[in-house]
């Protein structure tokens, strides 16, 4: 939630608002039960797993795993961010987002205007240099793509921009510079920069590329130099509006005629955007000189189904290249996937489309690696796959990666892969946490073996109310069982909120480190009478106690070594644990509920 937007106005529009209604805009819906089913709009699908809750004002795809608040719909849905989801929203809802949180939430608009007026400034500029013309057309760029991309020129010299912007926004013009005001927006802004003789220019003699944000506005430039003086690229800081590691160049454009792409290529440079696009790729994007991000990988899945990874096949490019699959593996959950295309030496994407043409570069993306595959190739290069300690050493590097993937049938198909390559049965993380078999019960999946403790959270997670049945929490005294925090922490949480819905209370803990377990627990099945509902928790509750005070038995030292006063206290612990057992029995044979 950023923190930014007051939380009583999340819960607020969350109130108003009713997921069936909003996701019924965009996804056509059917009544199933309680609930309502659709094939999933996050990935291909011809049985529908896509439920929606009204109950909860929570979707979840049984499919993919794509699940949230109606807010977390319109992000994923839309590819908005917070921000502009909870707008968008509000305005549907007919709420408006308090103005102190907006200026919060938001930078300056003045930021906005400055960054339009340098793009527009070196657009101009482009027009009249010939040289920067001269340029372009020898790398072989159209004026139609110079245009739809807004390429500019940045003219040689200290302080064009910062005189053209004085004059325009009312100051002198004259260096150091007109309106102190406006000259402090040009430096938040990252188009200036500060020397011993003051204020100058920082994008000098350069073609400029400006760097837009999801809804099209300019918040960085990335500037190629023209000759060897400087980088041979340079970017814009870090600002109130650029984060390098949060955006990508190219992504605006390439959604502007499809919301959702059904393939994306990333690539290195501006320039083999350009030309992607120029020989009718449309769908490239570019990383702004950084390393591929985790938040760059959330935007490409959100864009598309399919990232083609696009890099040179030297050893630099296929370091790149792993980085980014680094990045993508926690995202890669069902209906995802990505691939890596290596290009052959001393070749880009811009030299290779225009000297081969798109044919060619088409043959190259159908050919593209499977992300599987250079995963396995990469560690099994780096073993001797022969010996019974390389193939030890294989699953030492390669199992905390395979575990980053999120659970599902490509986490189970790679691990299974990683099992048979090192010819060895392999026991996950996950299957130990389950029990330690590496098997979970029959019928159930290891992330939904349905424990006491987590019964009791998944009926906390769907409906607060339930807290009221919590009981005397003062008999978990000393209680250390795992999960025992999160359970007091969301019993005394519901009990404070006890009307709130599921998409409401997860919205709130929406950087609490438990979050992603209960977003599991809130999409679990549970009877539909409230009478049902109750049990089953009382029962859950009750099955915690149980646990507890079999620990504390286990504990206990052995009785020939107690005092009287404590055999009386083990005496009472095991006639506690007696009753416990038979209250279990008494609920289960009346209602047939299992704790």
């Amino acid at each position: 939630m950023g923190g930014l937007i007051p939380e009583s106005f999340i819960q607020e529009l969350l109130g108003r608002l009713d997921i069936v209604e909003v996701i019924e805009r965009h996804v056509p819906l059917k009544r199933a039960g309680r609930e309502y089913q659709a094939c999933c709009p996050f990935h291909d699908e011809k049985t529908p797993s896509f439920t929606v809750s009204p109950q909860k004002q929570f979707y979840h795809c049984f499919g993919c795993g794509a699940h949230g608040s109606v807010i977390g719909f319109a992000m994923n849905y839309e590819g908005l961010e917070f921000v502009d989801a909870v707008e968008d929203l509000a305005r549907h809802a007919g709420l408006t987002v308090p103005r102190e949180a907006i200026r919060k939430a938001q930078p300056s608009a003045g930021l906005y205007e400055v960054m339009e007026a340098a793009a527009c400034f070196y657009q101009d500029q482009l027009k009249t240099s010939q040289e920067a013309i001269d340029y372009l057309k020898r790398r072989g760029m159209s004026g139609e793509i110079a245009k739809e991309f807004g390429v500019g020129f940045a003219p040689n010299g200290w302080d064009n921009l910062m005189k053209h912007l004085g004059k325009r926004f009312g100051g002198d013009g004259k260096r150091p510079g007109g309106d102190e005001k406006k000259l402090s927006l040009l430096h938040r802004a990252g188009l200036l920069s500060e020397g011993k003789s003051g204020s100058y220019d920082k994008f000098r003699h350069r073609i400029m590329f400006p760097i837009h944000d999801r809804r099209g506005r300019v918040i960085g430039f990335g500037g190629r130099a023209l000759d060897d003086d400087g980088p041979k690229y340079l970017n814009s800081p870090e600002t109130e509006l650029f984060h390098k590691g949060r955006e990508l160049y190219g992504l605006y454009l390439a959604r502007k005629g499809q919301a959702k792409l059904q393939q994306i290529i990333v690539v290195e440079g501006y320039m083999d955007v350009a030309a992607l696009a120029q020989f009718g790729f449309h769908n490239c994007v570019a990383t702004l000189g950084t390393a591929t991000t985790g938040d760059q990988a959330e935007l490409l899945f959100r864009a598309a189904s399919e990232v083609v990874y696009c890099f040179d096949g030297d050893e630099a490019g296929r370091k790149a290249a792993w980085r980014a699959l680094e990045a993508t593996l926690p995202r890669l959950r069902e209906g995802r996937q990505a691939k890596f295309l290596f290009l052959p030496d001393g070749e880009d994407p811009d030299t290779m489309v225009r000297s081969q043409g798109a044919g060619v570069f088409a043959a190259l993306l159908d050919a593209a690696q499977p992300l599987s595959e250079f995963f396995f190739d990469h560690f099994t290069a780096a073993v001797d796959m022969a010996s019974i300690d390389g193939r030890a050493k294989l699953v030492e590097m390669a199992r905390p990666q395979v575990e980053m993937i999120p659970g599902g049938v490509f986490h189970d198909m790679m691990f299974s892969r990683l099992e048979a390559l090192a010819q060895h049965r392999l026991l996950t993380s996950r299957s130990r946490a389950a029990g330690g078999s590496g098997k979970a019960p029959i019928g159930r999946k290891p992330a939904q073996y349905r424990t006491p403790m987590r019964t009791a959270l998944a009926h906390l997670v769907q409906n607060p109310s339930l807290a009221a049945l919590a009981g005397d929490m003062n008999r978990f005294s000393g209680c250390d069982l795992p999960g025992i925090e999160i359970y007091r922490e969301l019993v005394d949480f519901c009990a404070k909120h006890p009307n709130m819905t599921t998409a409401q209370l997860l919205e709130i803990w929406h950087e609490h480190p438990a979050r992603p377990h209960l977003i599991t627990l809130a999409s679990w099945q549970f009877p539909g009478e409230e009478k049902l509902l109750a049990q089953e928790f009382r029962d859950a509750v009750t099955g915690i106690e149980l646990q507890w005070t079999e620990l504390q038995i286990a504990h206990t030292p052995k009785i020939v070594d107690l005092g009287p006063d404590e055999k009386a206290a083990l005496l009472q612990l095991q006639q506690h644990r007696q009753a416990l057992i038979e209250t279990l029995q008494g609920d289960q044979t009346q209602t047939g509920v299992s704790g």
